[in-house]
């Protein structure tokens, strides 16, 4: 998790949101026999994602030097990505209902391996953004479908076999993802440099794409909820009202169409929420279930995510371009440097997940929110101490408490999350918990011009020399992150994971956040 997005990101974000409607639909009457070989196309897939969520950010000084990408086109790599994955995993979910999982399933894996495709051949940054941010939409169209499709295809008494294998294969993705990247780049396979992260999509897609049209089975939902189009298209104009001005406004000298987008975000999410409470009164689907936010452990929760995202997404771009850029770290010795969060960040929600919290409740959580920020005074205090001269082992210290600090929150909170929601609204509640996730993680990306990108000016002359101090003006603004999400999780129960008798998930062997979700780090992406 070292290099990614969020140590969620992917947090890509995972295939929790497809749970979505999938969780209340009931499971055909015969078992699929090619159930086992078609699950190996759906790891695959799951694999893939996995990996090229966490790859990137890694390439990024090399993909900056070929292209000539500035630093507002970098950030539109990275956050492009987390943005449209976001805004398209509950409507990716529901056309699989609507369409079949399988067809959608198939289609969002040719668009993923297309648009890696141009990423990889991409000479341009302008079209190399462009890529990744189809690339996320097509991931949308993808993920989602995995958890569905296996909850359809396998009797109850063997999906907590199929969970615990999805989420290892997830955690391996993230935990390889930047080692992998790192082999890559600094291979230089056919002299093409950083351009095998995007390019080894290719074979396991169209691997992928001819395996799942032969050995998965069709399915849909009976009773699938309907497309939320206005609802769709309003928060996507709203997020986009926010997010494009921040990433723009300080290459352009923040000219005063900057500062009407932002402010023109508040009344177009507004009218987003009115949407939506309207699409309720007609008896429709909205997109939000915004019911579910009277629930202090939902709408908490949910908080918690947000503040994941948005220190993700400040902190492992800035991270990235300082231990290169600034440290001179090659790309292999980049990614080992980040070996400690993923490592521990994996234990740490083992031991929370079946020790810790069921002992101690929500007191578990927040010491994990104050020991990842501690982590985070720690890099301020050696970056700052050591300057330039920091060593491998000094930039992999901090990271310690980081990854036990998180792993202690990433595990339990899904379950937390949908402790109190009804099992009509299991699937909606589990989409927006991933959702919350990618969009904190595009935004911070995006408060990077503000927090990192503007300390360090725009001569490139010297941006390598200010860049330690520029890192260092991050930490204590994801230390903040993290001392928020400490605030926030007193919103949920001291028990914490305890159910309601009168809410809660689905029923037992189908909730959302065990095992799979729980298992899969990438719920912290």
């Amino acid at each position: 998790m070292s290099e990614n997005e969020t140590p969620q990101t992917h947090a890509k974000v995972s295939a929790e949101a497809s749970v979505a409607d999938a969780l209340v639909t009931p499971s055909p009457v015969a078992v699929d026999p090619r159930r086992w070989v078609a699950l190996i196309v759906l790891l695959v897939a799951t694999f893939m994602d996995a990996v090229d969520v966490t790859v990137v950010n890694i390439a990024i000084p090399h993909i900056q030097e070929d292209t000539g990408a500035s630093t507002s086109q970098i950030q539109w790599v990275v956050g492009g990505y987390a943005l449209a994955f976001a805004l398209g995993l509950i409507t990716g979910g529901r056309l699989g209902d609507l369409y079949g999982r399988k067809k959608v399933f198939l289609a969002g894996v040719a668009g993923f391996t297309i648009t890696s495709l141009i990423c990889g051949i991409a000479e341009a940054p302008e079209v190399l953004l462009a890529g990744r941010i189809a690339q996320g939409a097509a991931a949308a169209l993808m993920v989602p479908q995995v958890l569905s499709i296996i909850h359809v295809s396998f009797p109850k008494e063997e999906r907590g076999k199929v969970f615990g294998i999805f989420g290892a294969v997830s955690s391996l993705g993230v935990l390889a993802g930047p080692l992998v990247g790192a082999l890559l780049v600094e291979g230089d396979l056919f002299g093409m440099g950083w351009r095998p992260i995007f390019l080894v999509n290719l074979p396991l897609g169209v691997t992928g794409l001819i395996a799942g049209a032969v050995l998965i089975r069709e399915s849909r939902a009976e009773q699938a909820a309907r497309l939320d189009v206005g609802g769709m298209l309003l928060s996507t104009g709203g997020l986009l009202c926010l997010v494009l001005p921040l990433i723009q406004g300080r290459e352009l000298g923040w000219p005063v169409w900057t500062y009407v987008m932002m402010a023109a975000s508040v009344p177009v999410l507004a009218l987003f929420v009115a949407y939506e409470r309207r699409v309720i009164a007609r008896g429709g689907s909205p997109l939000v279930v915004l019911s579910l936010f009277t629930r202090k452990s939902f709408s908490g929760g949910l908080g918690v995510q947000l503040m994941f995202g948005l220190a993700s997404g400040v902190f492992f771009l800035a991270w990235a371009l300082y231990l290169q850029l600034g440290l001179g770290f090659s790309p292999l010795k980049a990614g080992l440097s980040g070996l400690p969060l993923s490592l521990l960040l994996m234990v740490g929600a083992g031991v929370s997940m079946q020790v810790l919290v069921p002992r101690f409740g929500r007191r578990v959580l927040q010491a994990g929110a104050l020991i990842a920020a501690a982590g985070m005074v720690l890099f301020a205090w050696l970056t700052g101490h050591y300057g330039a001269d920091i060593t491998l082992w000094q930039t992999m210290l901090p990271l310690v408490p980081m990854g036990i600090g998180m792993g202690l929150i990433v595990a339990p909170l899904t379950d937390i999350i949908l402790s109190e929601v009804p099992h009509e609204h299991a699937g909606s509640a589990s989409g927006l918990n991933n959702t919350t996730v990618q969009l904190g993680q595009a935004v911070g990306t995006a408060l990077s011009s503000l927090i990192f990108f503007n300390q360090l000016g725009d001569d490139p002359v010297t941006q390598g020399a200010k860049m330690p101090d520029a890192f260092a003006h991050t930490l204590p603004y994801v230390a903040a992150a993290f001392l928020t999400s400490f605030a926030l999780l007193y919103a949920i129960p001291k028990r914490a994971g305890h159910k309601s008798g009168d809410a809660g998930g689905s029923p037992e062997g189908d909730k959302p956040g065990t095992p799979a979700e729980a298992a899969d780090p990438a719920l912290t992406r």
